[in-house]
């Protein structure tokens, strides 16, 4: 049930606009597609950029510019383009029918990457409903993926077109996936209830998509969680109990990650996955240090956070990877932030960590207001400057 892959590698050439409202540079814009690409089972040929003055209607990029797209296509035997920009159903069919090549967009790959990724029931049904809500408002006549995502499902009824045949089944299967959601939900509202009446308390980590969530919830509760160098390896949170010396006892989970311009239908989908962090006694919002643009992604995650509403829950901020970033930058970003800074890959930091983890839980617990050392709402880093890299260029 993907969009993009067909058994062997496909061939993929990457067209990339550069916008001025984009707040990524183009290097680092075409590394994330890249890495997007290579999760989704893609080999990435060739990238083709171009900086409108403005936005094609027709084909996103300018007339020209495709025709140097179709001429490269053929050249390299690509097999796909991949748009970095969000493609309008019509401009999808037009790039399509003049390169007679398939064609999707950044949404559709990561919707690709979620299939791929899912294997609880629950993550499988939250990636479907995704999926068809995305599709229905692109199918036409000539252009319809349905036999891919939804198989044989009801039939054709008197006076239909295929069109509207496609359209009513997916319809039908829409109200079927939600009804099990519901009941999904359900169940997951029980045993969050249950762990409310324990009083054991919660702790979620959250964090940009590859900042290595799964491998600290390992080390923590010593599991062995799937933990991969790729986007999207959780998509079901993943929970586990954790000791620490005191023999105390808190609730730990791993949660889907996030990445800039997550597709609506999928934050509407994984509504069911994301409420788990709004339980949550405290957060750690788990930052990979070694990319250059960790500032932006923090930014990311702690809007995305304010979007679904969790604005009051304590964040802890860790900085992960510190042995693959310079330490000067580690221990300045590090004080700024008030964070703890750790690797999972060598251990450096975790004591420190746990004890962190203890602290702010025992505070928080306790008779004292206001927020620990160490912690702060999600709401007051807005406006954090100057930003590391104005200081260290």
């Amino acid at each position: 049930r993907h969009f993009v892959t067909k058994g062997e590698k496909d061939r993929a050439l990457l067209v990339i606009v550069v916008l001025p409202k984009k707040g990524k540079n183009l290097e680092e814009r075409r590394l994330e597609l890249e890495d997007l690409c290579r999760s989704a089972g893609l080999s990435v040929i060739e990238t083709v950029t171009q900086r409108p003055k403005e936005l094609h209607p027709k084909y996103l990029i300018g007339k020209g510019k495709i025709e140097e797209v179709v001429i490269k296509s053929q050249q390299l035997g690509a097999d796909l383009l991949v748009f970095d920009e969000e493609l309008t159903p019509s401009q999808l069919r037009s790039i399509s029918d003049l390169t007679e090549l398939r064609v999707i967009d950044r949404n559709q790959l990561i919707l690709d990457i979620f299939a791929a990724r899912a294997r609880t029931s629950e993550a499988k049904i939250q990636v479907e409903l995704a999926q068809l809500r995305y599709i229905l408002p692109r199918l036409s006549e000539r252009t319809t993926a349905l036999s891919r995502l939804t198989g044989g499902i009801g039939g054709r009824g008197p006076g239909e077109t295929r069109l509207e045949v496609d359209r009513r089944r997916i319809k039908d299967r829409l109200r079927s996936l939600e009804r099990k959601l519901k009941e999904v939900r359900t169940v997951r509202q029980r045993k969050r209830v249950k762990r409310k009446q324990s009083r054991l308390p919660v702790v979620s980590i959250v964090g940009y998509t590859n900042s290595g969530k799964s491998t600290l919830l390992n080390i923590l509760t010593r599991s062995t969680v799937e933990a991969e160098n790729r986007p999207f390896s959780t998509l079901s949170p993943t929970t586990r109990l954790i000791k620490y010396p005191e023999r105390k006892e808190i609730v730990l989970t791993d949660t889907v990650g996030f990445i800039e311009d997550l597709p609506a239908v999928l934050l509407r989908a994984f509504a069911a996955t994301l409420e788990e962090m709004e339980d949550a006694d405290l957060l750690i919002h788990l930052v990979d240090i070694s990319v250059p643009d960790f500032e932006e992604r923090m930014g990311i995650v702690e809007n995305m956070l304010i979007s679904l509403g969790i604005t009051q829950t304590p964040v802890l901020l860790v900085f992960n990877k510190i042995d693959r970033a310079i330490r000067e930058s580690v221990r300045f970003v590090e004080q700024r932030y008030d964070a703890v800074a750790i690797s999972c890959v060598t251990g450096e930091g975790i004591e420190a960590l746990v004890k962190r983890l203890e602290t702010a839980l025992e505070e928080l617990q306790g008779e004292s207001k206001g927020l620990p050392v160490g912690l702060t709402l999600v709401s007051r880093r807005k406006g954090r400057t100057p930003s590391f890299q104005e200081k260290y260029p």
